[in-house]
């Protein structure tokens, strides 16, 4: 069967992916935001309000007004979470967060403050089925998503509970798995762990969060560049660790810079921000996509 996730095909087939916000939230935003231009929809939780039931609607609303151009019952959503890897204990006492958004029939998720390698850990396990085996007991423990919202989440990939149950893995830990995880490495103490926290299986993809590093660092006004030099020395450092696990790293890219930023290693290019006018992020992604061998509009 094809993928039910865009952007692990592409990222498979070695293709950067490009995403974009959400044209709005709740059903009707799933039906306007269902024929998007992006790879992948980011889905933002963490600054704003936690409505999960709004998120659940707004998955509906993408399945009943797809598929997508390209065929694919919906775009990828991938959730940014309201909780931080501060530690592992914190991680496992809101793991319900984990839960209730998969339930949805999200497509991945990213974790905010990936502090340490405990907490890092933490969130994959409580994004897997007990039953799923690979990385256990190399670097993980048995999975801990449990059984009750599979049927919903099914329904929204477009697949049978069984099939569900067996592509809900992180991908590329499970070389069929339909999930993409991902961990923002933004402060100092996420950054003195990074070469740790992402030997962790189960992480596709990593970004360094320019806003957050640059509050840590004591640079409150230094979110865009250009970066002061301890802030590019904490890319640099991050862009190694990513490289040196092949994890996906993420980046903002603009027009002017994006075949920079994809010769530099970039492969999730983030292309909402409020640096970038409105139409930015889709011309990026047409640059890109035309400078690795795409069609500037898939």
């Amino acid at each position: 069967m094809p993928r039910v996730n865009r952007a692990i095909a592409l990222l498979a087939a070695g293709q950067p992916v490009y995403y974009d916000r959400p044209a709005g939230r709740g059903y009707d935003g799933g039906r306007q935001s269902a024929h998007t231009w992006a790879d992948y929809l980011s889905y933002e939780m963490e600054h704003s309000p936690y409505e999960i039931g709004e998120l659940r609607e707004f998955m509906r609303g993408l399945a009943d007004a797809g598929p997508t151009p390209d065929g694919h019952r919906t775009p990828a959503v991938i959730v940014t979470l309201p909780l931080d890897g501060a530690d592992e204990v914190v991680l496992r006492t809101n793991s319900w967060m984990i839960k209730q958004v998969l339930a949805c029939g999200v497509h991945g998720l990213l974790l905010c403050h990936a502090d340490t390698p405990g907490a890092v850990k933490a969130f994959v396990e409580y994004a897997r089925y007990p039953f799923n085996s690979l990385g256990v007991g190399a670097g993980l423990d048995e999975g801990r998503r449990n059984s009750g919202g599979q049927a919903n989440a099914a329904a929204i990939w477009g697949v049978p509970v069984a099939d569900y149950l067996r592509l809900a893995d992180p991908w590329p830990l499970n070389p069929h798995g339909e999930l993409l995880l991902g961990v923002k490495i933004e402060n100092k103490r996420a950054l003195s762990n990074v070469e740790a926290s992402l030997t962790v299986p189960g992480i596709a993809f990593a970004e360094w969060g320019p806003g957050d590093m640059a509050m840590s660092l004591g640079f409150p006004t230094n979110a865009d560049p250009p970066y002061p030099a301890p802030m590019l020395d904490a890319r640099a450092r991050i862009f190694a660790a990513c490289r040196a696990n092949d994890i996906a790293i993420l980046e903002l890219v603009s027009p002017e810079n994006v075949i920079a930023r994809l010769d530099e290693g970039v492969r999730v290019c983030a292309t909402t921000s409020p640096v970038l006018a409105a139409s930015g992020g889709q011309r990026a992604a047409e640059i890109g996509r035309r400078h690795t061998g795409r069609s500037a509009a898939r």
